[in-house]
């Protein structure tokens, strides 16, 4: 399936999601990327702040905050995205999409300091491939890391992991792992 169609596909059912699923399937999600050994050692995490019934990351970023660990959340300045550091939700505003981003002074982190990020996406495969929503920020980004890659976690609604068919290109970077609500899928890396 082209991804322009599954990406609307997707989307649509996201969009709607029963709210006691949507629930509970933010719970069970973020309590499976919580128990990985990968975030237990981690001392920085990048999340994203969840629009559109996204798979919620409010858990997991007061876990890290309970650990002492730096918890960073993207900011979006032209067709760039960076990430800051937060410490509590008073250091978040809307952005220009309408999503909570970092205060401006908020201290900037590179790539190559990030230990874990969470990624996410309207639909990922068990590849590790990932269908954003279009505007490539995330790959742009990743591009950044060269050898100083962190290790990525896509996580997303179990109907959001296909069996395959994301068409992806040859410089798209896919993730470690897939956490959803239901499985974790590890990838397999390549040699």
């Amino acid at each position: 399936m082209p991804k322009r169609s599954l990406r609307t596909q997707l989307l649509e059912q996201r969009r709607h999601l029963n709210h006691d699923v949507r629930i509970a399937a933010d719970r069970e999600a973020q309590l499976k990327l919580l128990s990985l050994n990968e975030f237990g050692q981690a001392a920085v995490v990048a999340l994203y702040a969840p629009i559109h019934n996204e798979i919620g990351t409010g858990m997991i970023m007061e876990s890290c905050f309970a650990a002492h660990k730096v918890v960073l959340l993207p900011t979006v300045s032209g067709r760039h995205l960076f990430f800051r550091r937060v410490s509590g939700a008073d250091q978040l505003r809307k952005g220009p999409f309408g999503i909570a981003e970092p205060v401006p002074d908020a201290p900037l982190y590179g790539i190559e300091r990030i230990d874990l990020m969470v990624v996410p996406g309207v639909g990922f495969d068990v590849s590790g491939h990932r269908i954003g929503y279009g505007k490539g920020y995330y790959d742009c980004f990743l591009h950044q890391g060269g050898n100083a890659m962190p290790f990525l976690v896509g996580l997303c609604h179990d109907f959001q992991l296909t069996h395959g068919g994301v068409v992806h290109e040859s410089h798209d970077i896919p993730m470690d792992i897939i956490v959803s609500e239901k499985r974790v899928v590890r990838i397999p890396k390549k040699k």
